[in-house]
This record gives structure tokens, C-alpha cells and sequence, in this order.
């Protein structure tokens, strides 16, 4: 989980650097598009090429949709702000995961934890505090919708890890993901720049890698004990957001990216303590 969160923020940054020139739906696109060959080539060289079948067909549609909302999302909220602010809404992810865990995949959170989560919430609502309309109206909304259909897509991938192989999950996400965002990007297409082509390449070796690692780390552990593990990503911001662009996050930022990160190591240290 560590290792994909490494990647994914690289990702990420030159998610941001693309949407300067290009709309998200067509950024969207082209991350799914070029993690293809990165996912497929592989599995053909060692001669497993039935591990791209899908089983669960249902489920990896309504997961290839929540794809294209979630990733068009995220990279209109980052072009809208800094990696780092961003990140720091997103934080909330684990804590939507470990709550839809209970009603979707029978798992158990104490009530201590349901406080815990109620206080991370509370920290997101602080960074989408009304005073800043920009980043509260635009960005802020953006981050949001991007974590709800963040969290129901690991859920639906720790339903989809009991029928279907690791290969089968990457491949539907990036083909579901350049078909639909493909799609939608149509009408706003711009053209592309040759010089744009190595952050392309980029874009799709990272996101294949690294979905192939958060594959795993979802397959291997619950999602309440791998999912906190993304708090990594607020360092990985933090340097990407000083050594690309020269920004700084806001104390609001901070402060609200604290407590939701205190909220979400609170969750970790009470499993631990449930769990053998």
C-alpha cells in the first residue's frame, strides 16, 4: 500500500501538470488508455492471458463507472488547487471505507470508531470551510464526490477479490475507465502535444504499477487496515506541491488534514488491538 501510494502521487503531479492544457475527462481518458498496455503486456509475456477474464461482469461495470467519476473528480480538484489541500480532503477516504464496511461487507467498528470518523469528517468540513469559496465550491466538491466513489470502489473490489484475479480487476479499471471517460471527452477534445508524450508514458507505467500494488494491499488485509496507510500521500503532496509548483499548504489545511489523520491512526490502533 505504501509503494502504490509513492506511485500514485507521481501520478498524480503529472496529472496536474496535463489538466493545465488539457479538460479532466480527457485526462481521465488518457490515464486509462495508457496503463493498458503496461497492465496487458505483461500477463501475455507470461503466458496467462485467462486471468483477464472477468467473472463478476456486473460488478466490474458498476466499478468501471465509479472510475470515471472518481478520477475526472479528483484531477478537476487538483487542477482547481494544490496537490497537498486536495490530499488532505481525500484523507477521508479510510474513514468512509471503514464506515461502508459495516452495512457492505459485514465488517465491525466499534463505537469509539464511529466517533473516530465523525471526527475526521469534522476536519474535512473545516478545509471546506464557506470563507474560501474557490477551493469550498469548486475543488472542495470535487475532492468529495472523488472520495465517496473512491470508497465504494474499494468495496466493491474486496467483493470482486473473491471471484476474480488481480489481473481481471486492473484491466476492467483502465478499460472501463478509457471507454467511459473516452467517451464523455468527445465533445471537449483538444489536441495533443508531442511534447507531452513522456508525461503520457508516465502517467500510465505508474497507474498500472500502482494499481497492481493497492490490488494487492486490498486482496491481502481488510479494508479498515490497509486503506489508512494512504496518509503517506500528505508527505508525497507536500514535496511535489514545494518542488514542482513552490507552494505551501494553508494552516487551515494542515490543522483539518490533522485531525483527519488523527482520526483515521486512532481506527488503526483500535484494530490492532481487536485483532490477534
Amino acid at each position: 500500500m505504501v509503494t502504490a501510494v509513492a506511485l500514485f502521487s507521481l501520478m498524480d503531479a503529472q496529472l496536474k501538470l496535463l489538466a493545465e492544457h488539457y479538460p479532466p475527462l480527457q485526462v481521465a481518458f488518457l490515464r486509462g488508455l495508457l496503463s493498458l498496455p503496461f497492465v496487458v503486456v505483461p500477463v501475455i509475456v507470461r503466458g496467462r492471458l485467462e486471468r483477464l477474464r472477468p467473472v463478476n461482469v456486473p460488478l466490474h461495470l458498476v466499478r468501471g463507472a465509479m472510475a470515471v467519476v472518481m478520477l475526472t473528480s479528483f484531477i478537476y480538484a487538483v487542477r482547481e488547487t494544490s496537490i497537498t489541500a486536495t490530499y488532505s480532503i481525500f484523507m477521508c477516504a479510510p474513514l468512509v471505507v471503514a464506515a461502508l464496511s459495516v452495512p457492505m461487507l459485514g465488517e465491525k467498528v466499534a463505537r469509539s470508531q464511529w466517533i473516530a470518523i465523525g471526527v475526521g469528517l469534522a476536519g474535512v468540513l473545516m478545509m471546506l470551510r464557506p470563507g474560501n469559496s474557490k477551493w469550498g465550491m469548486v475543488g472542495g466538491v470535487a475532492a468529495v464526490i472523488a472520495v465517496a466513489m473512491y470508497a465504494l470502489s474499494v468495496i466493491t473490489l474486496r467483493r470482486l477479490s473473491q471471484t476474480d484475479t488481480t489481473e481481471s480487476m486492473v484491466f476492467s479499471f483502465a478499460l472501463l475507465l478509457s471507454i467511459g471517460a473516452g467517451l464523455l471527452a468527445i465533445p471537449g477534445w483538444t489536441a495533443l502535444r508531442w511534447s507531452d508524450w513522456p508525461m503520457f508514458i508516465g502517467v500510465g507505467l505508474t497507474g498500472a504499477v500502482a494499481q497492481g500494488f493497492i490490488t494487492n494491499a486490498f486482496r491481502h488485509a481488510p479494508a479498515a487496515v490497509v486503506a489508512p496507510f494512504e496518509y503517506t500521500a500528505l508527505v508525497w503532496g507536500l514535496l511535489l506541491d514545494l518542488v514542482i509548483w513552490r507552494v505551501l499548504p494553508t494552516s487551515v489545511t494542515l490543522l483539518g488534514g490533522s485531525i483527519v489523520i488523527g482520526a483515521g491512526l486512532y481506527i488503526i490502533h483500535r484494530e490492532h488491538r481487536q485483532r490477534p
